[in-house]
C-alpha cells in the first residue's frame, strides 16, 4: 500500500518541495498580517480623527449672551427713528471651549433682503463705527467698546466679545433703508470647528427713544 523512497536523490527533492511550500505559506501569512495591522492602524487614526471632531462640534461653540439694536439718533425724520444704526450680538465661548478665532468664523445671515455669508471685516480696528462695516463683513468690538483686529478676535476662558452689523447692509437692509421696526433676522454663527450656534433676530413694534438700545 506504501511506497518507500530509497533512492536517496529522491528524498532530497521531496524535502526541498515541502521547504518551499512551507516557506510560501510563512511569506503569505506575514503579508497578510501586515495588512492586517496596517488596516488597523488606519481605522484606529480615523477614529480618532471622527471623535476629535465630534468632541469639537460640540465643545468648540459660541454662545450668545446678548442681542441688541441701536436706535437711530437725533436728526431722523420728525424725530421718530424707525430704523437702526447697529446690531450688536455678544458672545463668548462655550463651557470647555479652547480659543475660537472669530476671524476664521463665519456668519451664515438671513433677513428682510435675502441671504448673505459674512466674514470678519479685515479693517479692525480702522472701522470707527457700524455704519463704516462694508457689505459681506462683520466687525469685533472688545469690552471697552473697542474695534479689534484679527489677531486680537480670539474667544478663551476669560473674555467675550461683541459682533457688530452694519443693518444698512444686506440681508438686514437693501443699502438705502436700514433693518427697522418688527423687521426679523435670523444668524447661524459656524466656528472653526463646524459647531453651529443660531440665533434669531427680532426688532420690536415701534421704537420710542432716540439713541437707545433695544432688545432683538
Amino acid at each position: 500500500m506504501f511506497e518507500f523512497i530509497t533512492n536517496n536523490e529522491d528524498r532530497g527533492q521531496v524535502g526541498i518541495g515541502t521547504l518551499i511550500v512551507f516557506i510560501a505559506m510563512v511569506l503569505v501569512a506575514a503579508i497578510a498580517a501586515g495588512v492586517l495591522i496596517n488596516t488597523a492602524g488606519f481605522l484606529q487614526s480615523q477614529a480618532e480623527a471622527t471623535g476629535q471632531e465630534s468632541t469639537d462640534l460640540v465643545s468648540e461653540r459660541i454662545d450668545v449672551t446678548s442681542t441688541v439694536g441701536i436706535v437711530e439718533g437725533s436728526g431722523t425724520s420728525n424725530g421718530n427713528p424707525q430704523n437702526l444704526t447697529a446690531i450688536r450680538v455678544g458672545v463668548s465661548g462655550a463651557a470647555g471651549a479652547d480659543q475660537i478665532d472669530l476671524n476664521k468664523t463665519t456668519i451664515q445671515a438671513v433677513g428682510p433682503n435675502g441671504q448673505e455669508t459674512l466674514t470678519f471685516d479685515q479693517d479692525g480696528s480702522g472701522i470707527g463705527s457700524a455704519s463704516n462695516i462694508d457689505s459681506g463683513y462683520f466687525a469685533v468690538e472688545n469690552s471697552t467698546g473697542s474695534f479689534v483686529d484679527s489677531s486680537s478676535a480670539v474667544l478663551n476662558s476669560s473674555n467675550s466679545f461683541t459682533i457688530v452689523f452694519n443693518p444698512n447692509n444686506e440681508p438686514f437692509g437693501d443699502g438705502t433703508t436700514a433693518f427697522g421696526e418688527s423687521d426679523s433676522s435670523s444668524l447661524d454663527i459656524v466656528s472653526p470647528s463646524g459647531a453651529t450656534t443660531s440665533v434669531e433676530l427680532t426688532a420690536p413694534d415701534l421704537f420710542s427713544n432716540e439713541g437707545a438700545a433695544v432688545r432683538l
